[in-house]
């Protein structure tokens, strides 16, 4: 459900939004939903890893990877493919340990009230 849930979300909000929403995202969408701490960080990580590669690759493919390799030579990097991996894993990484964050927030708000 969280993982669904963010992907439609992160897809829907990056049209008009700028790319850091799926933090706001995956930190609301793992504070309200998220079951276990796990699942708060590996299905917003698996979410948004499957929709910026899709993405990327859905933007890239139609012109032959140009932007991609020159990104990628301003890296010293000959592989647009290495590009591709590399901004993937790194939103995938801010949207896991953003949700990961969620969870444990909720977690320390409902602690704080029972001990109230």
């Amino acid at each position: 459900m969280v993982f669904i849930v963010i992907i439609i979300a992160s897809f829907l909000l990056q049209m008009v939004m700028p790319w850091w929403i799926i933090v706001v995202i995956s930190f609301a969408t793992c504070g309200l939903i998220g079951k276990t701490g796990k699942i708060s960080l590996w299905s917003p990580f698996f979410a948004i890893l499957a929709l910026w590669t899709g993405m990327a690759l859905f933007k890239s493919i139609p012109n032959n990877h140009l932007l991609a390799l020159r990104v990628a030579e301003m890296f010293g990097i000959r592989s647009w493919m290495l590009i591709l991996i590399l901004s993937a894993v790194l939103g995938a990484f801010c949207a896991g340990i953003s949700g990961f964050c969620g969870y444990h927030f909720r977690k320390a708000i409902l602690s704080k009230k029972t001990n109230s």
